[in-house]
């Protein structure tokens, strides 16, 4: 074999490879980027998240029961923007509303954030929550307010699959 013939056939061994990685990877983070959107998909549709909260400067008090449901989770066209239906309970107020959220990731763990975000009839909130499998934990701001949060992830019973309440049976004639 010519010199120069070894000379190409090690710079197409040593840049081949290279290039298929190139593909591989672009294959790769796409497929990572599919399985992190089915599972927070799947994770989060039709679920409660109970837990607690604290309030900063009253760590003397015990931490608040919260519940909020999120009712769907769908990934908009828009960047790392979720359109996520949740029913949240503040105060005397019980609303369900489709709630356009960041969703940023640390490898495979989602974390969901509000920035200065208008609720209408609620306020303005800042959050950054963490959703590792079953759990979820953050902080939140609304208004001069702010503390932690925490809690259990539970799927909610599908409405199609409840089972009617049986009607007590009448008493048999005797």
């Amino acid at each position: 074999m010519s010199r120069r013939a070894c000379l190409s056939l090690l710079i197409a061994l040593l840049v081949s490879p290279a290039i298929f990685a190139q593909e591989e990877k672009a294959t790769t983070t796409s497929d990572v980027d599919a399985k992190r959107y089915e599972l927070f998909e799947k994770r989060l549709d039709n679920v409660a998240l109970i837990g607690s909260f604290t309030v900063s400067g009253k760590e003397d008090q015990a931490p608040k029961p919260e519940r909020y449901e999120i009712k769907s989770v769908r990934k908009l066209e828009a960047g790392d923007l979720w359109l996520i239906t949740a029913r949240i309970k503040y105060g005397d107020k019980d609303v369900q509303l489709p709630l356009p959220l960041n969703v940023k990731w640390a490898g495979m763990t989602p974390v969901i954030s509000l920035d200065k975000t208008t609720i209408p009839g609620m306020g303005t909130f800042s959050a950054h929550v963490v959703i590792d499998e079953g759990k979820y934990a953050g902080t939140w701001t609304h208004g001069e307010a702010g503390g932690a949060l925490f809690g259990r992830i539970e799927k909610l019973a599908d409405e199609a699959d409840a089972v009617p309440a049986k009607e007590p049976a009448a008493p048999s004639p005797e």
